[in-house]
């Protein structure tokens, strides 16, 4: 994953939804997803609401269904985690 790139998705995130969120609250809730957070939808779902509650972006049925579908695809890892933000900041 690009070095630079978390900085800049926060950065980008807090643009867009006019809220300043820190570093801090992005990892301490990072800390709190484990493997299996992305392997149910449940969790996944839940997850994905905290993250647009937290950015005060808010986030459609069919973007959360795209999400979902894209993250059960994929197997998440920190190499396509990086396309899923990006294609999250063009819905």
């Amino acid at each position: 994953m690009n070095k630079n790139f978390p900085k800049e998705a926060l950065k980008a995130i807090n643009k867009k939804g006019g809220k300043n969120i820190s570093e801090n609250a992005v990892k301490k809730l990072a800390g709190t997803v484990k493997a299996d957070t992305l392997q149910s939808e449940a969790q996944l779902r839940q997850l994905i609401k905290q993250v647009s509650a937290m950015a005060n972006i808010p986030v459609s049925e069919d973007t959360v269904r795209d999400i979902v579908s894209a993250v059960k695809k994929s197997g998440m890892s920190s190499s396509n985690m990086e396309a899923l933000m990006k294609m999250m900041m063009k819905k």
